[in-house]
């Protein structure tokens, strides 16, 4: 069997992972004032133990208001900082995976209930709820209250909230930050025409709706120190066709534009999703349906770019990779349903993943090369 190039090792910044596999971000709607619970640590601790590359923290909210739920992680004081010191510091005792974080601010589609309450937004005036802010005072749904479109001072709060994240998340030893620009958030608000409709220098053209999300960047860039990894999550279209409502959104060709920019100010990875941020999406969901996304981006970047969505199976995952569609995949769903999944793929593959040595003896006797020790 060829060697496996998705465990091959990649260099992501100033950090070499040991493998192609990434843990993507998932909200678990578990925490208490932004403060990260014992939840979190059961959850992380698990998913630490899967063999992956890297494992990323869920989306994380730098201000209070920009969380999606009241449930959300937050990173904008020292007692959220805390509570996350106590579950890294757990789960770094048993294991030496790379823990990234995604660092985010839900604009209008924050002030939420959780997803198995039924997920709607909650009104200002109602237990658990607040005023929302966007790019421009357009809802999300049009059930939902409006959000403030932002003025200039409560754009370099947020600026500087993403900024005062990204020290933190240093002060935490966090291996790499991840910033939110995709499904239908805060950052991805400025950049679609369908929910950006300024009149100012951050709207209008894409040079202009692009504007914010590149000074969030420069601006978490600058917080950081230099080498340290930090990549963006896009999402590569809007899914909402122009001919159909006179008015297409946020597309691959935008995608490909804000990667090339990214790449010149010191991006080290673009992470291509889609969708979120419009009701009338129509998304062609199936096994990689997002891969032509990240597969425009690869083809315009030498930064790496990674593929996720619907990515289940373990030669499906091999072939991204080896066909050079995306230089690495990323997986949610499928690890939670499977949180060994990568010790699977490794083994169809004919590769070896990093096991702690209290699950050394549970290795198959047929596949005596499946297990590395840290």
């Amino acid at each position: 069997m060829p060697q496996s190039k998705l465990f091959e090792p990649i260099t992501i910044g100033g950090s070499t992972l040991a493998n192609r596999i990434v843990i993507a971000p998932m909200c678990q709607y578990s925490a208490e004032d932004g403060k990260m619970t014992d939840w979190h640590l059961m959850h992380l601790g698990m998913l630490a133990q899967s063999g992956a590359g890297i494992l990323t923290i869920e989306a994380t909210a730098v201000l209070p208001e920009g969380r999606i739920s009241y449930a959300d992680v937050g990173l904008w004081d020292d007692a959220t900082e805390a509570a996350i010191d106590r579950v890294l510091k757990s789960v770094r005792a048993w294991s030496h995976m790379p823990i990234a974080i995604q660092l985010a601010h839900a604009g209008r589609k924050a002030s939420t209930a959780k997803p198995w309450d039924g997920g709607g937004q909650i009104a200002p005036d109602h237990a658990n709820g607040w005023q929302t802010v966007s790019a421009s005072d357009l809802p999300f749904a049009a059930s939902d209250n409006p959000p403030v479109a932002l003025d200039k001072a409560g754009m370099a709060k947020v600026r500087e909230a993403f900024a005062e994240a990204a020290r933190r998340s240093v002060r935490l030893g966090i291996d790499a930050i991840q910033i939110h620009a995709a499904h239908g958030y805060l950052l991805h608000q400025f950049l679609s025409p369908l929910s950006n409709k300024r009149t100012d220098e951050y709207g209008g053209s894409l040079e202009n709706r692009m504007r914010f999300p590149l000074e969030v960047f420069d601006a978490v860039k600058a917080a950081v120190p230099e080498g340290y990894p930090v990549t963006v999550r896009l999402s590569g279209t809007d899914w909402v066709d122009g001919d159909d409502w006179q008015e297409g959104g946020w597309d691959s060709d935008s995608t490909v534009a804000i990667s090339v920019e990214l790449e010149a100010r010191g991006c080290h990875a673009i992470h291509v999703s889609s969708g979120g941020l419009d009701p009338r999406q129509k998304i062609p969901v199936g096994p990689n349906y997002q891969v032509p996304l990240a597969r425009a981006v690869k083809q315009a970047v030498g930064i790496p770019v990674i593929a996720v969505g619907l990515i289940t199976e373990a030669h499906q995952a091999e072939a991204i990779v080896s066909t050079g569609d995306a230089d690495m995949i990323a997986v949610a769903r499928t690890v939670l349903y499977d949180p060994r999944w990568p010790w699977h793929v490794a083994a169809e593959l004919g590769a070896s993943v990093t096991a702690s040595p209290q699950y050394l003896r549970c290795q198959p006797s047929t596949l005596k090369a499946l297990f590395k020790t840290a």
